[in-house]
């Protein structure tokens, strides 16, 4: 197992680690070491939550080196390909690092971005309000450059954000699809932060829990007496 020495906050997100180098079965102190499907780690901070009990793995994927954006993206794309996508939707802001990638290591030419920007030629009616576990109170709306619909009525959409933590962020992405008359074939993101995002999606949809795929898991983090933290079964 691979000792880490004291992590900067810019250190996160740097480096994919060899299979092994972390143990992953809890008593973390201040990095949660996420394991890719090959066996590969990614160490990700640790985040309290308000409660100060409480508390999840971060990733900021526009912070991520180069290396770790790419690992990322090959491994979603991997992922995806068996819902055969023909276009991507990024959502903003995180969403759009990662959706670009993913395109590309599908063979893409382009991706569809959205955007918080209203531009003066947007229409009203195709946008959506927005919020994120990342920019609470912050209100914004979601919008679709209208000149970008025939890239995506009638093709095979998945629609990408970096993280799905309670699940906002992309059921106002599916709700700007629905607007547009378009249903994605899945949904992608680097990281599924926890359980939540789970009931919000089934009661849209029950279809859209097993068409939602992430490239890793984290779990909700409980802090024990010694300070340490380890996985929590409580959804909160």
């Amino acid at each position: 197992m691979t000792v880490a020495k004291p992590m900067e906050p810019h250190d996160y997100w740097q480096e994919v680690f060899p299979p092994g180098s972390f143990v992953g079965d809890g008593g973390f102190r201040t990095f949660f070491p996420a394991t890719l499907a090959d066996g590969r780690q990614i160490l990700l901070p640790i985040r309290p939550l308000s409660d100060g009990r409480h508390a999840l793995a971060s990733l900021i994927i526009n912070q991520a080196s180069f290396e770790v954006e790419d690992a990322l993206a090959e491994e979603l794309a991997a992922r995806l390909a068996p819902f055969r996508p023909e276009i991507v939707a990024g959502l903003p802001t995180l969403g759009l690092t990662l959706a670009a990638a993913v395109a590309r290591k599908l063979g893409h030419k382009r991706y569809v971005p959205l955007g918080t920007s209203r531009k003066f030629w947007y229409v009203d009616d195709l946008s959506v309000p927005l919020s994120s576990i990342t920019t609470p109170g912050q209100k914004k709306r979601l919008y679709v450059d209208p000149r970008m619909l025939p890239l995506l009525r009638g093709w095979r959409v998945v629609l990408i954000d970096d993280v799905i933590s309670s699940g906002a962020s992309i059921l106002a992405g599916l709700s700007l699809m629905a607007a547009c008359g378009i249903e994605p074939v899945a949904i992608g993101a680097a990281m599924l932060q926890s359980e939540r995002w789970r009931q919000p999606l089934a009661e849209l949809s029950p279809q859209w829990p097993d068409r939602t795929v992430g490239v890793f898991a984290t779990p909700m983090l409980v802090r024990a007496d010694d300070g340490a933290w380890s996985a929590s079964d409580t959804r909160i």
